[in-house]
């Protein structure tokens, strides 16, 4: 009976994941298109926004520019994400313990690794991507490294180690059962 509640548990998780996947690239494509009805709903800011740009007064290449940009650090976090709907996946199949479950654990902080990363590397370009018309010193390299991703590259560390303990205590499970 406790089997078939994390199953259940674990497949409800997985379904939530690729919700939240999906939600967090629509919501970053929206907040470019429609800013002001999002800024209501949430603290939410895009890249331009924060920069005191109107996303509206960007010409269409610029905007879709930025959109790349902002979404690019968000893919890796949606590669971590879809891992991480792989694993409760597994998990829901009764596969706790095994080294592809290990594996996508792996995965998962290693995409949120990435996704510090290309947060850190993106942030800079898209500043100069939405202030490349303004007259020459008037230009922004806006660089952000906050605790938020001292926190989040933390979280990808230890994850991964975890994975690294997972698969290996994994290993040994299989050697135990060749032996008996």
């Amino acid at each position: 009976m406790k089997q078939d509640h994390i199953a259940r548990t674990s497949q409800r998780m997985a379904s939530i994941t690729m919700l939240l996947l999906a939600g967090i690239l629509a919501f970053n494509i929206g907040s470019w298109l429609f800013p002001d009805a999002l800024s209501g709903i949430s603290s939410f800011d895009n890249a331009g926004t924060k920069l005191g740009i109107d996303p509206s007064s960007l010409p269409l290449w610029q905007l879709l520019g930025a959109m790349v940009l902002t979404n690019i650090p968000l893919l890796a976090l949606g590669y971590g994400l879809f891992q991480l709907r792989a694993l409760f996946q597994r998990y829901a199949q009764g596969e706790y313990f095994s080294p592809a479950a290990a594996i996508h654990l792996g995965h998962v902080g290693r995409g949120l690794a990435w996704w510090v990363l290309l947060n850190f590397l993106c942030g800079p370009l898209s500043s100069v991507w939405l202030t490349i018309t303004r007259p020459v010193g008037h230009r922004l390299v806006n660089i952000d490294f906050d605790y938020n991703m001292i926190v989040a590259l933390f979280m990808a560390a230890c994850i991964t180690v975890i994975a690294r303990i997972l698969q290996r205590a994994s290993e040994v499970d299989a050697e135990n059962r060749q032996f008996v």
